[in-house]
């Protein structure tokens, strides 16, 4: 399956739009790096704890957008990230994109 956030794919054309397709999370925080954050906010720099925090949301939501193979495509374009807060302490990561059928480019 490719998956890219452009339009198109360069020497491929879309032959058929699948539709939408998504996939999200909803992550808490954990109470070990809410403290280790809050000393960090104190001496500035990165929150590694949030950032794991996000990369496997990242490829969990992503994990999700791509198993909805019911569509048959062979590719998912114009890939979008959102996050939005859901409770205090909690997020949600969503990836969307469009569910396409992508064939060769012929140059007759």
């Amino acid at each position: 399956m490719m998956v890219v956030n452009t339009e198109t794919v360069p020497g491929k054309r879309i032959v058929e739009v699948k539709g939408l397709v998504q996939g999200n999370t909803v992550r808490a925080k954990h109470a070990g790096r809410d403290i280790a954050a809050s000393f960090k906010n104190l001496v500035g720099g990165e929150l590694k704890g949030y950032t794991e925090l996000l990369v496997e949301s990242r490829r969990e939501a992503m994990a999700r957008m791509i198993a909805q193979e019911e569509l048959q495509a062979n590719a998912i374009v114009n890939v979008r990230f959102a996050t939005s807060s859901i409770t205090a302490g909690a997020a949600e990561l969503y990836a969307y994109g469009t569910a396409v059928v992508l064939a060769d480019e012929s140059f007759s």
